[in-house]
């Protein structure tokens, strides 16, 4: 490693320490005021994020939506991507005292939830508003999950945010053997948390769904998962509220069918946030670049995917064998 990198890789790690110390010290109201500042102030300087926002919005929406509606999605995407950061950090003031003062839990099948905690479950949410704190509120509430999160190319990062994610008593774990390890944890009656609208690069750990009627490349893990193991899969998703605090919504279990393929799996996943989404739209990552994938039907037409989607033949090389897949 050069000089310089061992510099900047410490500057780093001060600065997001700094964070880490100072933002637990700050209020309720003066957490949610510092994230709705940061927010608007990445959505200003953020160029290339806010022009994703707005590629992505205009291909779903279309002309649904006003210019001046897009923009106010994207500029409270920003402020909630903020209010995410900022609590990741805040979670430390966290306890299972207290944890109920800052959000509210909404079961649609609490019975379910109960069983869950004998037999083990998946839990899935996408990248909607407070996706952290779903786990971290399930931790305090008994259930101990085994979370998969990548590491940073600054090791010392890895550990501040690994630090704050098994505050309530989770065990994260690198990507390296995951699938191993989790299936371990599973069958002994443990617990696993993922992300329904994770992108990865087309492989064979990796499946296609559709989002808001685009395709895109998505983690495969945890499907492979539910067909290992049979374990329940319920869904959940963290809803922002104006005043800094959540409510955190229970879905009822998924069925999954026997015979369900791995992408039918991860589409069931995401189609039961869907709806939801689509109505509330604030709170999703929209400048993320979701679909950097072009299908294969979708070259030489009138193209209506976003923009920075380009062709990829790994990624049509999966599309043949999930169709190969369904076909058998």
């Amino acid at each position: 490693m050069s000089l310089w990198k061992r510099i900047r890789y410490r500057i780093e790690w001060f600065g997001l320490a700094f964070l880490a110390t100072m933002i637990p010290l700050l209020p309720r109201r003066g957490a949610h005021g510092l994230a709705n500042l940061l927010g608007s102030i990445g959505f200003r300087v953020d160029y290339r994020g806010r022009r994703t926002a707005r590629q992505n919005l205009r291909a779903v929406y279309g002309d649904e939506k006003s210019e001046a509606e897009i923009v106010a999605i994207a500029k409270n995407s920003y402020k909630n991507f903020g209010r995410t950061v900022v609590d990741q950090f805040w979670s430390r003031r966290l306890k299972a005292e207290n944890y109920e003062t800052f959000l509210e839990i909404e079961m649609d099948d609490p019975d379910a939830i109960e069983s869950a905690r004998e037999t083990g479950a998946i839990w899935v949410t996408p990248h909607y508003s407070n996706f952290e704190w779903i786990a971290l509120i399930m931790g305090f509430r008994g259930y101990r999950f085994t979370i998969i999160a990548q590491d940073f190319k600054n090791p010392h990062l890895t550990k501040i945010f690994q630090e704050n994610r098994e505050v309530s008593g989770h065990q994260v774990i690198p990507q390296k053997r995951a699938l191993i390890r989790l299936l371990k944890n599973l069958k002994s009656g443990g617990h696993a948390a993922f992300l329904t609208d994770l992108n990865i690069k087309p492989s064979k750990a990796a499946t296609v769904i559709n989002v808001f009627g685009f395709k895109t490349c998505v983690t495969a893990l945890h499907a492979e998962l539910m067909k290992r193991t049979g374990l329940p899969v319920i869904p959940g998703i963290c809803i922002p509220k104006g005043d800094g605090t959540y409510i955190m919504r229970g879905f009822p279990p998924l069925e999954i069918g026997e015979n369900d393929t791995e992408q039918e799996i991860a589409q069931a996943c995401w189609d039961c946030f869907e709806p939801y989404l689509r109505e509330n739209p604030d709170p999703w990552l929209w400048m993320y670049k979701h679909w950097r994938y072009l299908p294969e039907d979708e070259k030489g037409g009138a193209n209506r995917y976003p923009g920075y989607a380009q062709p990829s033949p790994h990624f049509r090389k999966l599309e043949q064998r999930i169709a190969g897949a369904k076909s058998e």
